[in-house]
C-alpha cells in the first residue's frame, strides 16, 4: 500500500505520515528532508539557490547530510522551497523517491507533488492543510520551545512566500490531486488529526477505492 501525504509548511503532514507509517508498519520518506539537503549543500557551497546550475550540483549531497539537525532550520526551509523551483533538481531527485515509493509491501511518502508526481498511482492520498495563521502559530510554538526569540508574524510572512511560490512554479506545483482527500487540521491538535488520518485510510482501504 503506498500512501501520498502531500501539503503546504506546517501543516503537519510530516508528523501524519510518521503515524500513519507506524500504525500501517510501512517505511517512511520526509521527501522534503531531500530538498532541504540539496539547499542547505548550496549553502556550504557558497553557490545561489536560485541558480539552477548551483542547485543542480547539489544534488550530489552526501547520505550523511541527512542527519544533519541544519535542515530541520527555518534557513534551510526557505532555501528548499527556492531550489525546489528548478525542474532539473526535481528530476534528479525523481527516481530516488519513486524507487522508495514503489518498494515492495509499500510506503508512506510526504513532500508537496506526492500524489500529483512522484506516486500518482497511491493507494491512498491525502492532502493535508490549515490556515496560514494557524500554520504559522505551531511554528512559532515550535521555534520558541527551542529557545529561538522570532515573530510569529515574521513566520506568517514566510510561510506565506513559500506557499506562493511551490503553488506557483511551473514544475510539479503544490496542489492536491484530483483525487486526494482533503485534511483541515486548522482546528485540529495532533492526536485528533492522526486520528483522522488513519480513520481515512482505513476507510480507503475498506472500500478499495
Amino acid at each position: 500500500m503506498i500512501i501520498a501525504v502531500d501539503g503546504p509548511t506546517a501543516s503537519g503532514k510530516g508528523t501524519i505520515a510518521q503515524a500513519l507509517a507506524a500504525h500501517f508498519g510501512l517505511p517512511h520518506l520526509d521527501t522534503g528532508l531531500l530538498y532541504r539537503a540539496v539547499g542547505r549543500q548550496v549553502f556550504l557551497d557558497g553557490g545561489d539557490p536560485d541558480n539552477g546550475g548551483d542547485a543542480l550540483a547539489a544534488t550530489s549531497f552526501p547520505d550523511s547530510l541527512l542527519l544533519d539537525d541544519a535542515l530541520r532550520s527555518e534557513e534551510t526551509g526557505g532555501l528548499a522551497s527556492r531550489v525546489s523551483v528548478h525542474s532539473s533538481v526535481r528530476q534528479a531527485l525523481f527516481e530516488r523517491q519513486r524507487a522508495f515509493a514503489t518498494q515492495p509491501g509499500g510506503a508512506v511518502l510526504d513532500g508537496r507533488d506526492i500524489g500529483t508526481v512522484i506516486a500518482p498511482d497511491a493507494d491512498v492520498k491525502l492532502f493535508v492543510t490549515a490556515s496560514v495563521q494557524a500554520r504559522g502559530e505551531r511554528r512559532w510554538k515550535e521555534m520558541t520551545g527551542r529557545g529561538l526569540d522570532v515573530a510569529q508574524a515574521d513566520i506568517e510572512a514566510d510561510i506565506a512566500r513559500r506557499d506562493a511560490r511551490d503553488m506557483n512554479r511551473e514544475d510539479a506545483p503544490l496542489k492536491p490531486a484530483s483525487d486526494a482527500l482533503i485534511l483541515d487540521t486548522t482546528q485540529l491538535g495532533k492526536d485528533a488529526a492522526i486520528a483522522m488520518a488513519i480513520e481515512v485510510v482505513e476507510e480507503r482501504r475498506a472500500t478499495g477505492g
